[in-house]
């Protein structure tokens, strides 16, 4: 990408703004044009150097672009495309960053947009939203899906893919009915499960809060995506309705086949049940990307007295070992230690290692 691109961005979020930010670090070939409903949003973007123009509303000239990223909701999107569409270059690419293609594809068809439109949507994400929280590494080594038409022109499809592959991120090609499946499955299903785990202990939970007091392990890590904004996935839901539904059917006649076999004290089928889930989670950390990228942690035993996590930061700070994150376990039934450590790479993971055993630090990795 050797001449200017220009991009305009309708909706500055959480991907919307971790997109632009990666675009304007990692290449300085691109005009970036916002729109947001939000004005602070948008005097911030500017601030920061994220958006070149910034717009409080749709005008001829925003339309003035390359490739147009629609980040805003679904419904939000369609709608746009339906209010504005004439105003959109013929040579512009249209795309967007939805996790429900089919909907909008069916807006385009109606609208005869399917020789500019190609869909996308990053595989990356986090329980927080907004701006605030968007970051240019947020996509670093995420899928981004696309999903273009049948009439979408191989040039803009390969623009696009440069892109992404800009952005930091790992360009997939699906048909958007394919992809409305697949995260259905792996995405959407997971936040209703995790949001029903976490409204059961809500539930179950007395008067001391004692449940959610000793909520933690391995209840906080598969409920993490319940914290997620309800408006969002309340109309995801809605849009993927039936993909949602086939799995979430297959789903609960699984549950009730795992019920039958713990009511009758089926050990062996038991056993087989966390065995086949076991090894089939594992095979995912051999995959090069996405989101189960193998992590580099180590757990730490922490005496309860003054200094002692200090000591241990300061061991690592002093050695040149970066911690990628850090975090207290308080919850003992599975770890020993009390002090959880991430660190960047396998290299700097083993020499914490070695030196932490060194110095005679009980650590589990």
């Amino acid at each position: 990408m050797n001449t200017k691109t220009t991009l305009s961005f309708i909706g500055l979020g959480l991907i919307g703004g971790s997109i632009a930010k990666a675009l304007k670090e990692r290449t300085n070939h691109c005009f970036i044009k916002v729109y947001d409903q939000d004005q602070k949003t948008l005097e911030r973007a500017k601030q920061e150097g994220t958006a070149d123009e910034t717009y409080s509303c749709l005008t001829p000239s925003f339309f003035q672009c390359d490739v147009l990223f629609l980040c805003a909701p679904v419904k939000i999107n369609c709608e746009i495309l339906t209010n504005y569409h004439g105003q959109f270059s013929k040579d512009c690419i249209i795309t967007d960053v939805g996790s429900v293609k089919s909907p909008i594809h069916h807006i385009i068809d109606q609208l005869c947009l399917h020789n500019q439109f190609i869909g996308g949507h990053p595989m990356a994400g986090s329980e927080r939203y907004g701006y605030s929280n968007s970051s240019a590494s947020l996509l670093e080594n995420a899928y981004y899906i696309l999903t273009p038409t049948p009439f979408a022109k191989e040039a803009d499809i390969q623009k696009l893919y440069t892109l992404v592959t800009l952005m930091g991120a790992l360009p997939y090609l699906l048909t958007a009915d394919y992809h409305d499946s697949a995260t259905a499955a792996i995405s959407h299903l997971p936040h209703l499960i995790a949001s029903s785990l976490v409204n059961l202990v809500k539930k179950e939970d007395d008067s001391h809060a004692t449940f959610k007091t000793l909520a933690a392990g391995g209840f906080k890590d598969i409920t993490r995506i319940a914290s997620s904004s309800p408006a969002l996935w309340q109309q995801i839901c809605m849009e993927n309705r039936e993909k949602i539904l086939y799995y979430l059917d297959s789903y609960m006649e699984d549950l009730s086949v795992l019920r039958k076999q713990l009511d009758n004290r089926e050990d062996s089928l038991l056993y087989n049940f966390f065995s086949s889930a076991q090894l089939y989670r594992d095979s995912f950390l051999e995959t090069r990307s996405g989101p189960f990228i193998k992590q580099y942690v180590l757990t730490i035993d922490i005496p309860d007295k003054k200094g002692a996590l200090a000591h241990v930061i300061n061991l690592l700070s002093e050695n040149d070992i970066n911690i990628k994150n850090l975090g207290i376990v308080h919850n003992r039934e599975e770890q020993e230690g009390a002090l959880r450590m991430e660190f960047y790479s396998k290299p700097e993971y083993e020499s914490a290692l070695k030196l932490l055993k060194e110095k005679k630090i009980t650590v589990q990795s």
